[in-house]
């Protein structure tokens, strides 16, 4: 039995730099996902759970698979305004999360630097924000899940179930989940106090994470990957504190107080910024870029608090429409690493020394802080993150991959861990090394019990040789 070829089209991951051909099938009814398994079954046909496609790389992208597109499964149950507590289908985005629930209030536990990103997708990620340092990845404040298997159990599951730690965080690759119910967080303002700090050096950077730990909500920090010698390391931190509020009803909570604008000082239209920074996108340009954002980051603003919305912060991937396309027509890796805290100041540095020699510099460089979680696939380390983004040309991609495969030997030298929403790089030997042999093979026997034919796939698990029966 064939697919219909009306079905056929090619998806990308985020990063533009590799697509393929699958068979899309968006369903909207529960019905639906049993239906499309015995498809899959009938037709010899592997699928692919596929989102809103934000994963950077090729973990949404299933070559000659069924692409099982859940956006249109997505809608909101119930929510508790007293409580919290929001009920929801697994296609519902993070954006569709904080709309329903800002005004009484609440606002997502955890987010990530795009409010595109669907319930099923941020789950098989496990994605992580910027108060990762407090509140973890975004299982943690998981209540139950629903998910339907491939070898027909349907359950629900909750943290009191090993399986739930096991099914959040893998890929997607056990299981489909249907539903999530999700303890929001509560909030008094929908603004944020973001406190700017411009820091000279790698030292300066871990001190200022550290001393501010206990007090933020928020922290992040942009580094200059092109800046050497003393200054390497440079960047500029913020951190932002939740705000309270007198009045019963603030402004800030409305919706259109969050929205971001469509304009730049008022009249700037900000769909044809990616345009302008494209002349920019490149290692001349991005150099100069970043040394112009650390200049101005001491002169302006340094040390001066100030308010912005809880989207205005969290959302900076959302601000410039279509900014990828700046990368264009080779598009770009992200390269993240996580690192236990007291090797990250060496690994860090050795990885921007590294890619100095190679003259490969990654022109936005992005810290977090982390602590350590019980998922199975966990990415969490007590510890730091630092995120890369490289362009990539018909001329570098070798040399980038080369790049990415030292600085894994860091990483992995140092008990660190990668995260699978981001990577395009990864072999399957340093993957199994950054979970552990034990993870690896816990994930490969619930493999074989819950999906015996392997019908859940994707070009990042075939890759990793994530299918024991490899």
């Amino acid at each position: 039995m064939n697919l219909p070829l009306d079905r056929l089209t090619n998806v990308t991951g985020f990063g533009m730099i590799t697509g393929a051909d699958g068979y899309l099938f968006r369903p909207t009814q529960v019905e639906e996902f049993y239906e499309i398994l015995q498809l899959a079954k009938s037709t010899g046909r592997q699928i692919t759970m596929r989102g809103s496609g934000r994963s950077y790389g090729d973990a949404n992208i299933g070559s000659e698979s069924i692409l099982l597109d859940i956006t249109r499964f997505n809608q909101i149950l119930s929510f508790d305004p007293q409580t919290g507590v929001i009920d929801c289908q697994a296609g519902v985005t993070i954006e569709q999360l904080w709309r329903h629930t800002l005004e009484s209030s609440f606002w997502p536990p955890v987010v990530s630097g795009t409010m595109f990103p669907t319930m099923g997708g941020a789950l098989g990620m496990n994605l992580h924000g910027k108060n990762a340092f407090k509140a973890g990845p975004i299982g943690n404040h998981v209540i139950e899940i629903e998910v339907l298997f491939p070898n027909g159990e349907h359950s629900v599951l909750t943290q009191s179930d090993p399986l739930f730690f096991q099914v959040i965080s893998t890929a997607g690759l056990l299981g489909i989940i249907l539903r999530v119910k999700l303890q929001m967080h509560q909030i008094n303002s929908g603004d944020v106090r973001v406190l700017p700090l411009s820091i000279p050096n790698w030292d300066a950077q871990f001190k200022t994470f550290e001393n501010f730990r206990n007090e933020a909500d928020y922290m992040v920090s942009w580094i200059d990957c092109f800046a050497r010698g003393k200054s390497a390391g440079r960047g500029d931190f913020h951190a932002a504190y939740y705000m309270d509020e007198p009045s019963q009803f603030p402004i800030t909570l409305r919706p259109e107080h969050q929205d971001l604008p469509d304009t730049i000082m008022g009249f700037f239209p900000k769909s044809v910024v990616w345009r302008f920074i494209k002349r920019l996108n490149n290692r001349t340009g991005m150099r100069f870029t970043n040394w112009a954002k650390h200049t101005s980051g001491k002169i302006l603003g340094n040390g001066k608090p100030h308010p912005l919305s809880l989207v205005g912060f969290n959302f900076l991937l959302d601000y410039v429409p279509n900014w990828r396309n700046s990368y264009l027509p080779g598009g770009f890796i992200q390269y993240q690493s996580f690192v236990p805290a007291e090797q990250a100041p060496r690994v860090f540095a050795q990885q921007l020394e590294l890619q100095q020699a190679a003259k490969l510099e990654s022109f936005l460089g992005v810290m977090k802080r982390h602590v350590p979680d019980n998922f199975l696939f966990s990415h969490g380390v007590d510890g730091y993150s630092l995120a890369l983004d490289f362009k990539i040309t018909k001329t570098n991609k070798e040399s980038v991959w080369k790049l990415a495969h030292q600085m894994n030997e860091l990483v992995l030298a140092a008990g660190g861990r990668f995260y699978l929403a981001k990577d395009s790089t990864l072999t399957p030997d340093h993957f199994t090394q950054s979970i552990g042999p034990e993870s690896f093979q816990t994930y490969a026997q619930l493999k074989l019990r819950l999906d015996p034919d392997s019908i859940l796939t994707s070009d990042l698990a075939r890759r990793l040789h994530l299918d024991p029966r490899d």
